[in-house]
């Protein structure tokens, strides 16, 4: 089997790198952080001690990190693009933008016109990871398909394939901007029935198995109810998604989101940030 390097191994990226092993890909994996790695090795993995280490023998270069900034400068300023294997495949699944992602595919074809790079977002947090059922937005040239293939499937439920580079960020943006809407729609109604004397749990029993039911708002609402913050979708990091919506959006007025990013960035200067995405609640009527 090829192997597969995993660079950034924090909720997302050492549940991707856990499936990886299970299905018995040969995997390397490299953090900034080095102590988030042991367990990984303890799982099988090998432990690279530099980013360029990780990658030299990898046919598929899977980043997992937190922001455009950090994956640009982990790519490029720390010599990685140079260490890639000749007709390596360059997986970008953290969510980084569209801008920045235009920026990478220029400079990859620059530097490295023999890596393909395929713009691959995961649609899911740390239950979905966990249980390689994360949806695999991909897009990119067709050549790399059959490379990626292995290493998608371990990590997820379903890929799907949406045309050039750029597509699988685009679709990430739509679909985390539509979750964001949902989960401030739950934390702003808890807030609605406190205020009205509703028992959380009634609330939740009234929406159960109707059409309003849906896995993420109930899980959330759960969460929020019971205040509870382990995190799943860091809050922080869900802002910078709805941000880098508003962003992509241009000109496009979107009244929804940029209530909402003023709305969560007030719960992440308060010292929400690392919390679930569920601590939207201490930012509603707090």
């Amino acid at each position: 089997m090829d192997r597969v390097a995993v660079l950034g191994t924090g909720i997302m990226g050492s549940a991707m790198a856990r499936n990886l092993l299970a299905a018995g890909v040969p995997t390397t994996v490299w953090n900034r952080s080095p102590e988030a790695t042991a367990p990984l090795a303890t799982a099988g993995a090998t432990v690279a001690g530099s980013a360029p280490e990780a990658v030299a023998d990898a046919r598929v270069v899977i980043t997992m990190l937190p922001t455009a900034e950090i994956t640009q400068s982990v790519m490029f300023d720390d010599g990685v693009v140079e260490a890639l294997p000749a007709d390596a495949v360059w997986a970008q699944m953290g969510t980084i933008g569209l801008a920045a992602t235009g920026g990478l595919v220029a400079r990859l074809t620059q530097a490295r016109p023999d890596v393909s790079y395929v713009d691959a977002p995961v649609s899911g947090s740390k239950g979905p990871a966990e249980a390689g059922q994360l949806l695999v937005l991909a897009s990119g040239p067709a050549v790399a398909e059959p490379v990626v293939r292995e290493a998608f499937a371990a990590v997820g439920r379903r890929t799907v394939w949406l045309g050039a580079a750029g597509q699988g960020t685009a679709m990430k943006l739509a679909v985390n901007a539509y979750m964001s809407i949902l989960i401030e729609g739950v934390a702003e109604a808890l807030e609605l029935a406190g205020h009205l004397g509703i028992d959380p749990a009634r609330l939740a029993e009234a929406i159960e198995g109707g059409p309003l039911d849906a896995p993420i708002t109930d899980a959330k609402l759960h969460k929020m109810e019971m205040d509870d913050v382990t995190p799943e979708f860091p809050l922080q990091w869900a802002l910078k998604d709805v941000n880098l919506a508003l962003t992509a959006a241009g000109g496009n007025h979107l009244p929804l989101l940029h209530a909402l990013s003023g709305q969560w960035k007030a719960a992440v200067d308060a010292g929400h940030g690392r919390e679930d995405i569920s601590a939207a609640r201490a930012a509603v009527g707090r």
